[in-house]
């Protein structure tokens, strides 16, 4: 703040109505609340950089002189071993940032299973939300990049997952009583061709 200019008066100090400062208090803590709960994500991205994503990048070569390996992308293609990494991955991503950031409430409305992890459609998609999270959020993407995630991926995706007929409909609509049923599909109905 700069100085008054010589010869004037200083200017009265602000007066803030007491009814107002539960509120300034109030916005002021959750404020606060928020920046320890962001903190906390980031010192757990840093305290676990073998399993975020730039530490293993598909096609890069696994030990000296090998062959760079062609691992298939979408984790729907994978298999064994490689599927259980991609998935552990995957469930480091979800549990420390994708749920503390914006996961919300579960209700009847909204819906989430604990073992999301079972739900074949489930990990479908939130891998597929992770592939774009890791190009969308990446320097390259420029500064709009983490917009379009939000806009194009993260939004509709959470839509799909979280609707009371969705993946997770038959399992956890309250977290006090948690519960997980896989829904019957047509191949466990006898109607696939």
């Amino acid at each position: 703040m700069s100085d008054p200019m010589p010869g004037t008066p200083a200017p009265d100090p602000i007066r803030v109505p007491d009814e107002d400062l539960d509120d300034l208090v109030s916005a002021l803590n959750r404020t606060m609340a928020e920046v320890r709960q962001h903190g906390v994500i980031l010192d757990r991205l840093g305290a676990e950089p073998d399993t975020w994503p730039d530490a293993e990048q598909p096609g890069a070569a696994t030990t000296e002189g090998e062959p760079e390996a062609t691992a298939p992308l979408f984790i729907l293609a994978m298999g064994g071993a490689q599927y259980a990494a991609e998935l552990a991955g995957l469930s480091n991503w979800v549990n420390h940032l994708l749920l503390p950031v914006y996961g919300r409430e579960i209700s009847s409305t909204r819906p989430w299973c604990a073992r999301w992890y079972e739900h074949p459609e489930a990990v479908a998609r939130l891998h597929a939300l992770w592939l774009a999270w890791q190009q969308l959020t990446a320097a390259e993407a420029g500064h709009a990049g983490p917009a379009t995630w939000h806009r194009d991926h993260l939004d509709h995706t959470l839509l799909q997952l979280r609707v009371p007929d969705g993946p997770f409909a038959a399992c956890a609509t309250s977290p006090a009583r948690p519960a997980h049923r896989l829904l019957a599909t047509p191949d466990r109905l006898g109607l696939a061709a």
